[in-house]
């Protein structure tokens, strides 16, 4: 897989898929980005777990923090790591051993480790790397248009929520870069019988 370019469908995929996310490295400290992330994510209906050695035996925004992510009794669709690049490995090699495993290892922004990627692969896992779930989910609800941003989206229709309030949105927008929504779908089928 190209770890440069990832096309929106796959990481709309992956959004779409997931459920429960164990971040690891995340922080308290409410001015760090991974409480940012952590806390939209859980807002947006998604189970996360909060992975640090640091704060375990507490409690996150209301969810209990675990040390490592061996200690989660329960099964994991992503782990989503907040750690440098170089902790990246050994966070994989951890991932593979629970059962059952996950589906996807996702590295934030900044974080890259072709080594790790290589090995989740390898073992059947989906890997995004230097990307951040939160922006990209943003990027592909048309959510973070609300703040002014260019999110590729061409739509004229209001995003769909999920029921009330701060809730999980639609991720079907059609994008400049295209991807497997009905709309896409339908659009290249009336080019290719043209």
């Amino acid at each position: 897989m190209d770890h440069d370019s990832y096309s929106d469908s796959y990481i709309r995929g992956i959004l779409n898929t997931v459920k429960t996310i164990a971040m690891v490295g995340v922080s308290a400290n409410t001015s760090r980005p991974s409480y940012f992330a952590f806390k939209y994510l859980l807002e947006r209906r998604y189970h996360m777990i909060p992975v640090n050695p640091g704060l375990a035996g507490g409690e996150l925004l209301g969810q209990r923090v675990f040390a490592k992510l061996s200690d989660i009794p329960e099964p994991i669709d992503m782990v989503d790591i907040f750690r440098a690049s170089r902790y990246a490995l050994a966070i994989v090699e951890e991932a593979l051993a629970l059962r059952p495993r996950p589906q996807v290892i996702w590295m934030q922004l900044g974080v890259r480790n072709d080594e790790a990627a290589r090995l989740a692969e390898e073992n059947g896992l989906q890997v995004v790397m230097n990307r951040c779930p939160k922006i990209e989910y943003g990027r592909l609800s048309s959510e973070i248009a609300w703040m002014g941003v260019n999110t590729r989206t061409l739509s004229a229709r209001k995003a769909q929520l999920f029921g009330r309030g701060i809730q999980r949105m639609a991720l079907n927008r059609v994008t400049v870069a295209g991807g497997t929504t009905e709309a896409a779908m339908h659009a290249q089928k009336v080019e290719e019988a043209t």
